[in-house]
């Protein structure tokens, strides 16, 4: 069966810097939508998989800048140790501040030592270069419970969740 609009569709993927081939992230669970009735995945990512069939494998480069845009230097500072809570002074660690208007902002800490940390509010992806990597698990019909919501309920990451305004090499 081939991927086409009201089929469900079932995905892992994996994200891979395009310079050096490093694993930036991938699933831990398939993917599912419905092919043409699901708005979860871009419009560029499910017009590159019409056609598929279960087993295909296909990849597809993206340019993150596009999607995060550019690196911002600004989102990136570091502060002396004493002022930062023991909790936030491991590298991974997600630290959420708020703008001037009470905005939320997410800041991964990259950096610690005996003196400072510093913290970057850059999508860890701006400014690569990747390869998602899809592979096809499944095609099927969908179930009633499947087709009346549109697919199962999914946490599709954003990278390929493009604006429509962009568009995948």
């Amino acid at each position: 069966m081939v991927i086409e609009d009201g089929k469900f569709v079932e995905l892992n993927y994996k994200v891979i810097d395009k310079k050096t081939k490093d694993v930036l992230s991938e699933v831990e669970f398939p993917l599912g939508y419905i092919q043409g009735i699901s708005e979860i995945l871009s419009p560029e990512v499910t017009a590159e998989l019409a056609g598929q069939e279960q087993g295909d494998v296909i990849e597809l480069p993206i340019n993150c800048d596009l999607i995060y845009g550019p690196r911002d230097e600004s989102l990136v500072f570091t502060d002396h140790l004493e002022n930062v809570p023991e909790a936030f002074r491991k590298v991974g660690t997600t630290i959420t501040m708020e703008n001037e208007k009470g905005e939320p902002k997410d800041f991964i800490v990259i950096r610690v030592n005996e003196k400072t940390v510093t913290v970057d509010g850059n999508n860890p992806l701006c400014g690569r270069d990747v390869i998602f990597t899809l592979e096809v698990l499944t095609v099927r019909e969908p179930t009633d419970e499947e087709a009346a919501a549109g697919g199962p309920l999914n946490d599709i990451p954003p990278e390929l969740k493009l604006p429509n305004a962009h568009k995948i090499h």
